[in-house]
């Protein structure tokens, strides 16, 4: 899951979205939301019984994590992911299985190991790990450790010629804050109330859209230099500390992921919080710190690649030219084995196609599966796929703007939908962790509201009742909802997602809860079929296409 993606919220006030939605729609879509909504209930019963009795869905995780391992974007092993996961799909019976190549998605990366060692003042083993995208060591070397502040552009100046062969700890020393809350957390009656209560949003600020721009440019400029800096100057590594404590190791990515041509810098690490204050503290004393570093970390490729969403179908009947989309994102990072961010979501989506194969399922609409490339670096195997099948904006034709991610781009023109954007009726999304599903964001959509409540009824005997009117972001169903189109997300019990595994090594088949997992399975299942089975196409929210 991609917490950093900006999210442009397109939210209005319902009165606003009565005013101007056109009367026909608004008429349909209020008799549509004030009839009873048909449930299939012999067939919810069926999914039911091969979800919880018969379920695969931990073979399949297990698979994932254990065999293939962490997923990195366009990296070996999420080469391997696609493969078997398209193998999976085939065995099972689908349809039209396919890898869908997504461009520009930067280079390969792999690492095989990290060894780091204190040898003085005294002899200490330290944990730390390499940030994706950043090389390794080409071997063992040793060099002295110094604190040390490079921020901005003078500050580089300031340390010209007195780095070479030095290890550069460059976070500060931070104080160990016991945590307050308790590491693992299921939703009980009132923490799902309190998310049922819609804030009426204030309004927007003026929009700081180039002023985003601007920083964003400014900070990849700098970040470029000083990578180049790095390696004139003969920096050994860089170090910075984790930003969980508990011996917790949290990292993403750095270096050079776009281009070959870009500077890769010097060896970046991340160190447990205990291991890094411990140096901290020993050069605050003016100790010397000599340290060890053997660093196993390589680009797989020289030029850039495709990647690629693995796709697959249960092909509809009478309403087969419709789709209803299920997706979850493959890749993960690199140091734990990608389980809960996210595999869960890739192996509920996969089981929920195997139950509904093994049961013979013969839907009106075609409903299709994606697993999704790239979300880790800003959504972009779903975007992607949006802007080639559904809808896309122009591309900006400045080559300054073009390197902009989509969110801070300027309105470049109109939507250009394409044929297929009125054939897709909704897509889910199941990527907040491996925890039970609690209900669904409705993502403001209020005619999908009572459509959702008749759905999850035959599931309140397992702890599925909640539906949300909020908004929800920072996942692949938003790739979806930015143009106009039925994106949705469950609403899940976190577990331990926020306080031990998201981003962290930690992110291994250790945490999963198996139960959660059938559980989902299941609904997910049971919302695939009766979206691709009800008379109507899902009802679509007002949009308000900003670049007209």
């Amino acid at each position: 899951m991609n917490l950093g993606v900006s999210l442009r919220a397109s939210t209005l006030a319902v009165c606003l979205g009565a005013l101007l939605m056109p009367q026909p729609q608004l008429q349909a879509q209020t008799r549509q939301a004030s009839a009873a909504e048909p449930v299939d209930i012999e067939m919810i019963s069926r999914i039911r019984q091969e979800a919880f009795q018969r379920s695969q869905v931990m073979a399949t995780m297990t698979h994932l994590t254990e065999k293939i391992g962490p997923r990195l974007t366009n990296s070996p092993a999420m080469s391997a992911a696609n493969a078997w996961t398209a193998s999976q799909l085939r065995d099972w019976g689908l349809a039209n299985v396919h890898q869908d190549a997504v461009d520009d998605l930067g280079r390969g990366w792999t690492f095989s190991h990290a060894r780091v060692e204190m040898l003085a003042p005294r002899v200490l083993p330290l944990h730390a790990l390499p940030k994706a995208w950043t090389p390794g060591t080409a071997g063992v070397v040793e060099g002295e450790a110094i604190a040390i502040k490079l921020e901005k552009p003078e500050d580089l100046e300031k340390h010209k010629g007195k780095l070479r062969g030095k290890i550069l700890f460059v976070s500060d020393l931070r104080d160990y804050k016991p945590g307050t809350e308790a590491d693992f957390h299921r939703h009980d009656d009132e923490s799902l109330a309190r998310m049922q209560t819609f804030e009426v949003p204030k309004d927007r600020a003026a929009d700081n859209r180039e002023a985003d721009a601007k920083r964003f440019r400014e900070r990849v400029d700098f970040q470029r230099r000083l990578r180049q800096f790095l390696m004139d100057e003969g920096v050994l590594a860089q170090v910075s500390i984790s930003g969980w404590d508990n011996g917790i190791l949290r990292l993403a990515g750095g270096g050079a992921r776009r281009s070959s041509d870009e500077p890769a810098g010097v060896p970046d690490l991340v160190m447990i919080s205990t291991h890094y204050n411990q140096v901290m503290r020993a050069l605050e004393r003016k100790e010397t710190v000599k340290l060890r570093l053997d660093v196993d970390a390589r680009f797989t490729d020289s030029e850039d690649k495709p990647g690629y969403n693995t796709v697959g179908e249960i092909v509809g009947s009478d309403k087969r030219q419709e789709i209803v989309m299920l997706g979850a994102h493959l890749d993960s990072w690199h140091t734990g084995t990608g389980a809960s961010d996210n595999a869960a979501g890739v192996a509920v989506m996969m089981e929920a196609m195997r139950i509904l194969k093994q049961l013979n399922a013969k839907p009106r609409r075609t409903i299709r599966l994606a697993l999704w490339t790239g979300e880790e670096q800003g959504l972009i195997g779903s975007q992607d796929y949006v802007a080639r099948h559904f809808a896309r904006r122009p591309e900006p034709r400045d080559a300054a703007e073009k390197a902009l991610p989509a969110s801070l781009r300027s309105p470049t023109g109109p939507l250009e939908k394409t044929r297929d954007y009125e054939k897709l009726s909704v897509y889910f999304n199941l990527d907040n962790g491996s925890g039970r599903i609690r209900g669904i964001y409705a993502q403001e959509n209020l005619a999908a509201v009572p459509i959702f409540e008749a759905w999850l009824k035959p599931f309140h005997d397992i702890g599925a009742n909640t539906v949300v009117t909020r908004n929800t972001g920072s996942t692949d169903h938003i790739a979806f909802d930015r143009v106009g189109l039925p994106g949705f997300q469950f609403v899940q019990d976190r577990l331990d997602y926020f306080s031990n595994v998201h981003h962290s090594h930690l992110d291994t088949l250790d945490h999963v809860q198996p139960e959660d997992l059938k559980q989902a399975a299941a609904i997910v299942a049971a919302f695939a079929w009766q979206a691709a089975n009800r008379e109507e196409r899902m009802p679509r929210k007002l949009f308000v296409d900003e670049g007209r």
